[in-house]
């Protein structure tokens, strides 16, 4: 999906000016400039705004209609001026206020292809999740009568994939078997939307920024520079082994890497079980694994089957039919669990009983966000679950393609917390509509989340803002990497990191960076909620936050409960005003 977003996308990008100059660390915020743009050029933007969304076959016509207002263009006129620039008289409504390098984009971005394979295109848009895309697209560009263009769009799209000039917005427009309608009013309804929703992430980026400075203002003053580096390896050699779990009574086989120091730290040695994310696996966070266990600690790295990296494999060779498994809602904190389990029958024969079993940290990325949040206590709130699914733009909100699969549960109540996880360090995780302030509440132990300013797939405001809000446990923190995008890019293949860095002003932070960010805070935060080393509290004070990133061109912003009033008086405010 990421691939195609920007190898598919990224010049209708231009044509639209919708450009990533947000990302720009100077600015360190989105712009909303860009949307009025988008507003003054809605006939040319309509169809890179679905080239970027999705490749759009063509019918005879395509429609864009506002109130009574209708106007069409003929798709012969589109392929005219694909191939030979030429403005057809229907065409010149669309085009005629273009610049002539719009123009020229424009037309590239017409017959530009995109090299996905035709079978995992129409595995993906039969998957629960690709059918989800499609109707929330389909309420934009219906077909002719207005009803939802979700069926018309998915036969286009295949088609067009196996057709032999391949994927391109040209083909696709080719493809549709009925004319389109682009429904105006609704789609500038969307763009006010996803203005207000950029203005809301400018605002609390720089509420947190302020909350920040001022939580550093009032605590005790800290040398930090004369204080042990967290950012950096622990004292402690690091060994990995690998064991096989076979859990009876779900018959659920899965795999955990597990990370332990290779010589004990005094006392008792503390525990963090790392749940990854979806389409993830536990290699992926080896190097949180090391950083802890280097400390002293023992680390856990479960696979979680059915929504790991073998699944998402299994469907692209068409052996599954689902991105992910409904049942991992249940199936990953059990998994959790269970691992505890795991530990405590070989604690004696292979820990020398050294193990803190009875105060267990839990981390997790993404639906590993979720995970952590399960066990520590909250609870699925399906009522406001479903509200989120139903509302008009759910869209904005990618993470909820994700959390609105939990609606296929049996509605009953489910309890997943563990009372031996003591404290959980979710980072972008997955987790707002599905539980929801009330099942949040449900939490009583320290949490920690982290956010990233760029994340597309968790937004920062509809996901980490508001769940920290909803926290009531008095130990809470909010940690925030500008620039950090939800995924780690020195993983990604070539050809998509080859494709992000074609995207113009797209500046992003390191991987390093944000890994020296993560692991100092996590170390810190377990340390102190898990291992009780109050000497460790002072890195849980914003000044450290200040402290690490005073020289860096992307900043981290850490808050604590006693700022949450303050942050949520201010997102009330902006709430009232839009």
């Amino acid at each position: 999906m990421l691939a195609i977003t920007f190898k598919a996308g990224h010049k209708c990008i231009e044509v639209n000016r919708m450009t990533t100059s947000h990302f720009k660390p100077s600015a360190r915020k989105f712009k909303s400039s860009i949307f009025h743009h988008w507003k003054e050029s809605l006939a040319l933007g309509m169809f890179c705004t679905l080239a970027s969304a999705i490749p759009v076959r063509a019918a005879e016509k395509l429609y864009l209609t506002y109130g009574p207002l209708q106007l069409s263009v003929s798709v012969a006129s589109l392929e005219t001026f694909a191939k030979e620039g030429k403005i057809n008289k229907d065409l010149e409504f669309f085009l005629g206020q273009a610049t002539p390098e719009q123009q020229a984009q424009f037309r590239e971005a017409l017959v530009e292809r995109a090299n996905l394979d035709p079978l995992v295109v129409s595995r993906f848009f039969n998957t629960e999740i690709g059918e989800a895309i499609l109707t929330r697209i389909g309420k934009f560009i219906t077909i002719e009568r207005g009803s939802n263009g979700k069926y018309a769009l998915r036969g286009a799209i295949v088609q067009a994939a196996l057709d032999p000039q391949g994927l391109t917005l040209l083909n696709f427009l080719q493809k549709l078997p009925t004319n389109m309608q682009f429904q105006g009013e609704l789609m500038l309804k969307g763009s006010k939307a996803a203005e207000i929703a950029i203005q809301a992430t400018e605002v609390s980026i720089e509420e947190m920024k302020k909350l920040t400075a001022m939580e550093a203002k009032a605590e005790p003053p800290v040398d930090f520079s004369t204080l042990p580096d967290l950012r950096k390896p622990g004292e402690y050699a690091v060994e990995k082994e690998t064991w096989l779990l076979a859990d009876e009574s779900r018959k659920r086989t899965f795999y955990i890497d597990v990370y332990k120091p290779q010589r004990w730290r005094e006392g008792k040695t503390p525990v963090v079980i790392i749940s990854h994310g979806l389409a993830s696996r536990p290699e992926d966070f080896a190097k949180d694994a090391e950083h802890l266990s280097s400390y002293g600690y023992v680390v856990a790295l479960p696979q979680h089957p059915g929504s790991d990296t073998k699944q998402a494999k299994a469907l692209i060779e068409g052996y599954a039919r689902e991105v992910f498994d409904v049942d991992e809602f249940i199936n990953r904190p059990k998994d959790i669990s269970y691992v505890i389990d795991e530990l405590e029958r070989r604690n004696q024969s292979q820990f020398e009983g050294r193990l803190a079993l009875d105060s267990v940290g839990v981390g997790g990325h993404s639906f590993g966000g979720y995970t952590a949040l399960a066990v520590a206590g909250a609870e699925i709130d399906f009522e406001n679950l479903e509200q989120e699914c139903n509302r008009q733009f759910s869209g904005l909100n990618i993470s909820l393609l994700l959390q609105c699969r939990a609606l296929a549960l049996p509605r009953q109540a489910y309890n997943f917390r563990d009372e031996r996880v003591q404290a959980v360090y979710a980072i972008n995780p997955v987790n707002s509509s599905i539980f929801g302030p009330k099942g949040l509440s449900k939490i009583e132990i320290p949490v920690s989340i982290g956010a990233g300013t760029y994340d597309p797939a968790t937004p920062l405001v509809f996901e980490q803002v508001r769940s920290f809000l909803w926290l009531t446990t008095p130990n809470k923190y909010l940690a925030a990497v500008e620039g950090q995008a939800h995924v780690d890019f020195s993983q990604l293949d070539a050809e998509i990191t080859e494709a992000i860095a074609s995207v113009e002003n797209l500046t992003l932070p390191t991987p390093q960076l944000i890994a020296n960010y993560t692991h100092s805070m996590q170390l810190a935060f377990f340390e102190v909620y898990i291992s009780a080393r109050n000497d460790i509290r002072p890195y849980l004070q914003s000044s450290y936050a200040e402290y690490l990133c005073r020289e860096e061109p992307f900043k981290f912003y850490l808050l604590g409960a006693t700022s949450s009033q303050k942050f949520a008086e201010a997102m009330a405010k902006f709430k009232r005003e839009h």
